[in-house]
């Protein structure tokens, strides 16, 4: 199993775009900074804990998304945010939040996406912003 944290607010994967003048197709450059973001702090963690090769089974994936309160609710309201009476749904979708942090992965933490045969995307209300990922080898 592996654990790690991603500080900060998450950036879900945005659709690639098309460039009129050229034709060429383009990845928007949030989406490169933010998985560049996740892979630097999934190679951080690999250094810590000794993870030096690629989980090579099927894999079940867990990410959950702690998103920041708004200053302007309530201290019923952020009270009960934080306890997860209520939670989070505003954008970005959960799909588009496992993308980019799966993308981002991809070839690092495993070997290919294909991998994953299980995934959970919860989202939650936290002190501050961050998203927690497990990686649960389910095979081998």
């Amino acid at each position: 199993m592996r654990e790690f944290k991603i500080p900060g607010k998450v950036q879900a994967k945005q659709r690639p775009r098309l460039n009129l003048k050229n034709g060429r197709v383009y990845t928007p450059q949030p989406t490169i900074n933010y998985e560049s973001y996740v892979k630097w702090c999934y190679s951080d963690y690999a250094k810590q804990e000794g993870w030096e090769k690629p989980l090579e089974n099927a894999i079940s994936a867990e990410i959950e998304v702690f998103m920041p309160i708004p200053k302007s609710d309530t201290k019923k309201k952020k009270e009960a945010k934080l306890s997860g009476k209520i939670r989070p749904t505003v954008k970005p979708d959960n799909d588009n939040i496992a993308k980019s942090v799966l993308d981002a992965l991809n070839g690092l933490a495993y070997g290919d996406d294909k991998q994953i045969v299980e995934l959970k995307v919860r989202k939650y209300y936290g002190v501050e912003p961050y998203v927690y990922v497990k990686l649960i080898e389910l095979e081998g």
